[in-house]
């Protein structure tokens, strides 16, 4: 399969093309340099020009917080632009690969978000991120709208690689422990998106890796693991203020994509692990 990736300088892009490559797809990443997925004659030519069979677009505004007051830019990026993305596929007949996120809901929920749940952003973040649902679901037809939560990966900075930094330059930290999601390792993310492109049973999917955790049992997992013997102690999100808020709870229920891949993605534990062995950070 040919697959255009978007965003491939991030830490899922990267990700994508590494494995699409390993798994024989013919590979055309795009960094966000390479292509601004905000300029629309740029993306429409890119499309018809490489002839993909699907693009897959990892470029997003990921600056949670930033959205608040640069909340046109977020909503360019993963709002309008996708919907450009969305045009040019459909018009050269390619699969659009988009992914979302699990803060499009608002946290108030007592059991996993499943698909059939209905989206309440609290965020301009995650407003921005419904609004590229929105233009998936409207502009194409043959789509894998995949929503996800708390990516860690090689390449950018993520919750896990602070965590580790945090660890090499203390011997006290505080960790919020009143956020609960799962972490998602951006290998287990691209396999799974790479399963669900060979079945072609198109629409919205939850994909994490299994299990969850509040950001506190996440970073003593990770600070276990490296050996660290400093002290970890657990606080409210009250005491580190932000000007975004985010959901207390966003466990996301992998239905439907299990069934369709035939198999799990490993437990947030293991995914853990195995990132902390490729990053060197297990003694």
């Amino acid at each position: 399969m040919r697959l255009m990736i978007t965003g491939a300088g991030g830490q899922l892009g990267q990700e994508m093309a590494k494995q699409a490559g390993t798994k024989g797809h013919d590979v055309i990443p795009f960094t966000s340099r390479e292509l601004d997925i905000t300029n629309t004659a740029a993306v429409r030519g890119a499309v018809l020009r490489c002839r993909p069979d699907a693009v897959v677009n990892c470029a997003a505004y990921n600056a949670v917080d930033h959205a608040e007051r640069e909340w046109r830019r977020a909503f360019l990026v993963n709002g309008l632009a996708v919907r450009t993305l969305a045009l040019a596929a459909r018009e050269a007949g390619a699969i659009l690969v988009h992914y979302s996120t699990d803060y499009v809901f608002d946290g108030l929920s007592t059991r996993p978000y499943t698909i059939a749940d209905r989206p309440n952003p609290i965020s301009r973040y995650g407003e921005s991120k419904l609004l590229g649902e929105q233009a998936v679901r409207d502009h194409s037809s043959c789509y894998f709208l995949i929503r996800t939560s708390w990516v860690f990966g090689p390449g950018n900075t993520n919750f896990a690689q602070k965590v580790l930094e945090w660890g090499r330059q203390n011997d006290r930290l505080k960790i919020v422990d009143d956020q609960v999601s799962s972490p998602t390792r951006t290998r287990d993310l691209a396999d799974a998106t790479l399963g669900l492109l060979d079945t072609e049973q198109f629409g919205l999917y939850h994909l994490t890796n299994g299990g969850s955790c509040s950001r506190y049992e996440w970073a003593q997992y990770i600070l276990d693991a490296t050996g660290w013997k400093g002290v970890l102690i657990p606080v409210k999100s009250e005491e580190f203020p932000t000007p975004a808020r985010r959901p207390a709870f966003s466990v996301l229920d992998n239905f439907g994509a299990a069934e369709v891949l035939g198999w799990e993605l490993p437990p947030w534990e293991d995914a853990t692990h195995a990132y902390l062995e490729e990053m060197g950070g297990i003694p």
